[in-house]
């Protein structure tokens, strides 16, 4: 089998797309902002139980490069979030053994949250109990674009030559690059798409659609997923020996 970023078979990597912040919020009469403010409890709760299921990679997707085009005032609300989660979170995640990641194009913030998120990178780059990767001002095809392009210009400087390109020096130019690829895609609120997320890395992993709206996602939801992902087969495009048998 050859699966570029195939995954230690002592690692378990959880990707969560967290929507309906809003809607959650809607529901109750409250502003957005309220919802997203709720989905970073949820978000605290997930990571805090993650570790004692088993998980040892988790990458949530809190801002793609698409969100800058909501409204002026829920982008600074979420700006404003991503300060206030790592100035509150950050000593409590490198006592857990959290090793944090931003994944992303960060350049597009302010130069405050830049500094916090360097930060709390450096911090906590030598733990290894949990890995906590957070998407921010990420898009799949962005970031397939970026290391498309990096690979252009070396072989266009000599340093490479095309037939050298293969899956896992493709995966190393891309911002995920080190991370085993993720088992398990979840999607809160009911949605069945990707939304351009982590398009390369989630090739072979196993996809669950959850109705209920972020905010509400609960430690035992994760923990009924996991005991579904134990019961499918995966076979990364191979047959297995048992049916190759049955079909002799």
């Amino acid at each position: 089998m050859d699966v570029a970023n195939s995954n230690p078979s002592d690692s378990l990597h959880v990707a969560i797309i967290m929507d309906g912040n809003g809607r959650w919020a809607k529901s109750r009469f409250l502003p957005r902002l309220a919802g997203h403010r709720q989905g970073v409890k949820t978000l605290k709760r997930i990571v805090k139980a993650s570790p004692d299921l088993g998980i040892t990679h988790l990458t949530v997707y809190a801002f793609s490069t698409e969100n800058w085009g909501r409204p002026f005032e829920e982008v600074q609300g979420l700006m404003n979030l991503i300060r206030e989660f790592i100035k509150s979170e950050l000593a409590e995640m490198h006592q857990e053994g959290v090793c944090f990641r931003a994944i992303g194009d960060k350049s597009a913030f302010s130069e405050d949250i830049q500094e916090l998120l360097l930060h709390a990178e450096e911090t906590t780059q030598n733990n290894a109990r949990f890995h906590f990767q957070v998407a921010l001002n990420y898009g799949g095809r962005q970031d397939i674009l970026q290391a498309t392009r990096v690979l252009a210009e070396k072989a266009a400087k000599g340093e490479i030559t095309p037939d050298q390109i293969d899956q896992g020096m493709f995966a190393s130019q891309l911002t995920t690059q080190g991370l085993p690829d993720p088992d398990i895609l979840i999607r809160t609120s009911g949605e069945q798409r990707l939304s351009n997320y982590l398009l390369w890395e989630l090739s072979y992993a196993e996809f669950f659609f959850i109705d209920e709206h972020w905010p509400a996602f609960t430690p035992k939801t994760l923990a009924r997923i996991l005991e579904e992902y134990k019961s499918r087969d995966r076979r990364f495009g191979e047959i297995q020996e048992e049916t190759v048998e049955a079909q002799a």
